[in-house]
């Protein structure tokens, strides 16, 4: 039974130059312990998927479709009820720690106060527990350390911080905001490892949006590739990373550095991301794809189970064996 499922979700924002769709029909079943992946370039929707997801699109924006968690769509409740459900039940770890924490409040006093409002707890009672997860989270001297400001925190550290806040009310679903971003090489291997750790011991159902397609072949089950605000490409993660068959996903593979490999040309995808208030009728990917042909940029492909592995499922007019040569040649030409 999934723990949530997201049906046909959309995002659209309204401005000054018209309407923007960000996120298009995207959906997704999460079960207890699985963690998906949701990956792309920059401005592809991921965030705003979660965002919607969490309620916490800006002003201007709408969310269509259903989010379904214990049986009621988060899209429709009232902000009351929303309130009782974030920060406990579903929670989120921003992408950028500094800003997500208040630097005028010590981190004894931000992570005390989620206690105090969703479990009724006393501020001595909420202090206990806020110790043993930055204990969990492997922070230091965490008895010392949470009468501390943000700023006397390392980026590192200060993601720590907010995984244990996120982890606080022990959360049925965790979602991830490119939880490892401008973080050094090193401590992006601890937090992966540590959520891996935190997922096993308590359960939790990630949704990991990242463009490190490194980070979603550490801890990601299932894998949705976004472009445009469209779903590409979707399925298990060894599908996708083995045998691609969407020409974005292969362009994004192959712009990977391979240790395996003593010398290789990395190639970029031509092109930029697209204008989201100007789509073509087409592909979204069809004016930056060698593979495009006039029914490309003119008739937008459907999401359908692939032909040569129903499990995955693809939006391309070309046939998977066409997309596998292209993988083969490296992405020579994407």
């Amino acid at each position: 039974m999934s723990l949530i499922e997201v049906r046909k979700l959309g995002v659209q924002f309204q401005t000054n130059d018209g309407p923007v769709y960000a996120v298009n029909d995207v959906s997704f079943a999460l079960k207890r312990g699985q963690t998906l992946g949701i990956v792309g370039e920059s401005g592809s929707g991921k965030s705003q998927t979660v965002l919607a997801m969490m309620g916490l699109l800006a002003l201007n924006g709408q969310a269509t479709g259903e989010v379904l968690f214990d049986g009621k769509n988060l899209l429709t409740l009232p902000a009351s009820e929303l309130n009782r459900i974030r920060g406990n039940r579903m929670a989120m770890i921003f992408q950028d720690p500094m800003t997500s924490l208040n630097p005028y409040l010590t981190v004894e006093r931000q992570m005390t106060e989620v206690l105090e409002f969703h479990k009724g707890m006393s501020r001595r009672e909420a202090r206990v527990r806020c110790v043993q997860l930055l204990d969990a989270v492997k922070i230091p001297e965490a008895a010392k350390r949470i009468d501390m400001y943000p700023h006397e925190f390392s980026g590192g550290m200060r993601q720590r911080v907010m995984i244990a806040m996120a982890l606080l009310c022990e959360p049925q679903v965790l979602v991830a905001d490119e939880p490892t971003t401008a973080l050094d090489v090193t401590v992006q291997a601890q937090i992966i490892s540590l959520l891996r750790d935190l997922q096993r011991d308590f359960g939790t159902a990630i949704v990991m949006i990242t463009h490190d397609l490194g980070v979603v072949a550490g801890l990601c089950d299932e894998v949705i590739v976004l472009y445009g605000g469209r779903v590409m490409e979707q399925g298990k993660a060894e599908d996708i990373f083995y045998q691609p068959s969407h020409p974005y996903t292969v362009g994004l593979l192959g712009a990977i550095p391979r240790l395996d490999q003593d010398e290789q040309e990395l190639v970029a995808i031509p092109g930029a991301p697209p204008n989201m208030s100007l789509l073509s009728a087409g592909c979204p990917f069809s004016e930056r794809c060698a593979l495009a042909d006039a029914r490309c940029r003119t008739e937008r492909p459907l999401l359908l189970p692939s032909a040569h592995n129903p499990a995955v499922l693809r939006a391309c007019h070309k046939s998977w064996e066409t997309v596998s040569a292209l993988a083969a040649q490296g992405a020579a030409h994407v």
